[in-house]
């Protein structure tokens, strides 16, 4: 073989090799976009884990605070789902910290803000642990 027709062969050959490396790296995409996904839906298991978890230390701490056993819906006495600044005033510890939970302000205390609250405290709590045990 002669050196020009060699160099124009390893050229082409040079070529091929990364045309074909294309789909493989497409591949690698889409794997790791796949795993992207599933990271996120363990995430989201996880926040819905975080939340039942609230539910039942929320209900924990009403009870060992005597609370009375108290659930949502025994104060939320109109029914209308959230908790007014005066449906929580049966509740101490809930009206202690009504003001930092409604974080949307509006005088109603839904499920969801308490349980982000509840959460966040949570957070908190294990953090200063973490940083305690270094």
């Amino acid at each position: 073989m002669t050196t020009r027709i060699r160099k124009p062969l390893i050229a082409l050959i040079v070529a091929a090799g990364s045309v074909l490396a294309i789909p493989a790296m497409a591949q690698s995409a889409q794997h790791s976009a796949a795993q992207a996904q599933n990271q996120a839906a363990q995430a989201q298991q996880a926040a819905a884990q975080a939340g039942d978890a609230a539910d039942t230390a929320a209900n924990a701490a009403a009870q060992a605070n005597g609370g009375g056993g108290q659930t949502w819906a025994s104060v939320d006495t109109d029914g209308n789902g959230t908790i007014s600044k005066a449906e929580a005033q049966v509740n101490a510890g809930l009206a202690q910290v009504f003001d930092q939970a409604d974080t949307n302000k509006d005088g109603e205390l839904s499920p969801d803000e308490y349980k982000a609250y509840v959460a966040a405290q949570q957070g908190k709590a294990a953090d200063t642990g973490a940083q305690q045990s270094r």
